[in-house]
């Protein structure tokens, strides 16, 4: 079979479309974001020519390379000929994020960053390719009270022409009945961790088939498809649901049964911590967490987790499991603090004393309230993100793109307080050939706003099964 096509929309550095490009079954043709930075990331590791349009006009979309410039200036007419299989991407989700400030400041499609998908639409009736894959925030299902999302899945399954910049479009094709809309196969929030990334991840998936390769909708051929779908991307092929993936397996490079000794010697530091707080909540933290250790990394990583033993044989298969998902990742044998890419993101950040004091009383798992009341307390801050440290044996919390007062992200281990931008790319599993451009807090954006290349990987996987289902 042929290597399938893909234009990459909104594409950062290419979390998304290196995923695809892993399983060896596409080729990424044309790719656009908004941030020089990133395109210069994408145009390195993909091979695309780098175009900054001067001025304000349009902006030509061609084959072989990626534009850095606002969507809404590119004019996908010579794209048309390209004949693309598949059309992927994310818009920028501030407005859709639930985690990004109060209700009043998340409006969703009423404000024009939250319309931004309606070029991902525009691009839909121009190329009409036979699927599409669309990747955003789990809050873009409950934002404007679910009306935006219900606006979204019409948009997609009609090409609605509720849109001026989608009008146009319709308007120059001369003919709408050419116009073709998408069936959904797919329209979930899946969390990334079930399916073998070592973060809790949620994001929401759509993928959209022409409607006039399958016929109508809740056919025995769209059911047979969406199934297919839905059994790659639920993770019930593997064990990584019930045994999630670790930080210090990927930091480490060997599955979880071969760091006994790496795992006592991380918790023995924080051994004390408790009297130097000397707070209820420290208090607390011993005799519910620390007196709970057994040092042993199995049986801690399967209390922590809340994982109920079947047999041993599942477990054994599990981590087998896991040691196949490094050496797929390039990982395996290769412990992060032996590396050195040539990009610099390995290189430890500059810390502030003040901050690695504070880390140091802060235990993996707790956050910036561990130290409420003491001579390391930060005021003024409310969010659990603030000052987390993640923990070795559970999946890390969610990677992210901006932030600052405590929001970097920090080790496990009691010596080290920020993670470095490589050991937060391999939480979002990009293989340390991967090389980012720009400066650090670029980078930093680059790799939060991704998507997990394994993840996509699972998604490519599965959208190929349709193309050969369909035999397109």
């Amino acid at each position: 079979m042929r290597s399938l096509r893909v234009v990459s929309l909104f594409s950062g550095a290419g979390g998304l479309d290196l995923g695809f490009a892993m399983t060896g079954k596409y080729r990424i043709i044309f790719g656009n974001d908004v941030l020089i930075s990133a395109a210069e990331t994408f145009s390195k590791n993909f091979g695309l020519k780098l175009e900054v349009p001067a001025g304000g006009g349009k902006s030509r979309a061609v084959p072989g390379v990626v534009l850095a410039c606002d969507v809404a200036r590119v004019d996908f007419s010579e794209l048309k000929n390209s004949d693309a299989d598949l059309l992927i991407g994310g818009p920028p989700c501030q407005d859709f994020s639930i985690v990004r400030g109060p209700s009043w400041d998340r409006r969703g499609i009423q404000v024009k960053r939250g319309r931004l998908y309606a070029h991902f639409v525009r691009a839909l009736v121009a190329l009409q390719p036979k699927l599409f894959v669309f990747e955003n925030v789990p809050g873009l299902v409950s934002a404007n009270k679910g009306v935006a999302y219900k606006t979204i899945i019409e948009d997609f399954s009609s090409l609605n022409l509720r849109w001026p910049e989608v009008r146009r479009v319709i308007s120059s094709n001369n003919n709408r009945a050419e116009v073709r809309g998408y069936s959904l196969l797919f329209s979930r929030v899946v969390d990334f961790s079930n399916l073998g990334v070592p973060q809790k991840r949620e994001r929401l998936v759509i993928i959209g088939v022409r409607r006039d390769l399958v016929g109508e909708e809740f056919s025995s051929e769209f059911c047979r498809l969406r199934d297919i779908v839905e059994a790659h991307l639920s993770g019930a092929w593997g064990l990584f649901r019930k045994y999630p993936v670790t930080p210090i397996e990927v930091f480490e490079g060997k599955p979880l049964n071969e760091l006994g000794d790496e795992y006592e010697s991380v918790m023995r530091e924080w051994e004390g911590v408790w009297r130097r707080v000397g707070t209820k909540r420290a208090r607390r933290w011993k005799e519910e967490v620390w007196d709970a250790l057994t040092f042993d990394v199995i049986e801690d990583y399967v209390r922590v987790n809340g994982i109920r033993l079947s047999d041993r044989e599942e477990l054994e298969e599990a981590f087998e499991q896991h040691k196949q998902l490094l050496k797929e990742l390039g990982y395996l044998g290769r412990p992060i603090q032996s590396i050195s890419p040539p990009d610099g993101t390995n290189e430890l950040p500059r810390e502030s004393p003040k901050v690695v004091d504070r880390m140091r009383m802060i235990p993996p798992d707790e956050n910036h309230m561990f130290v409420r009341g003491t001579a390391w307390e930060v005021e003024g801050k409310g969010i659990s993100l603030v000052y987390r440290r993640i923990h070795p044996l559970k999946p890390a919390y969610t990677v992210v793109a901006y932030g600052g007062g405590g929001t970097h992200g920090y080790h496990y281990a009691r010596e080290r307080a920020t993670l470095t931008l490589r050991e937060r790319a391999r939480l979002q599993t990009f293989p340390d050939s991967f090389l980012f451009s720009g400066r650090k807090a670029e980078i930093r954006a680059q790799i939060g706003e991704a998507v997990p290349p394994l993840a996509a990987k699972r998604i490519a996987e599965a959208v190929f099964e349709v193309f050969k289902e369909l035999r397109l």
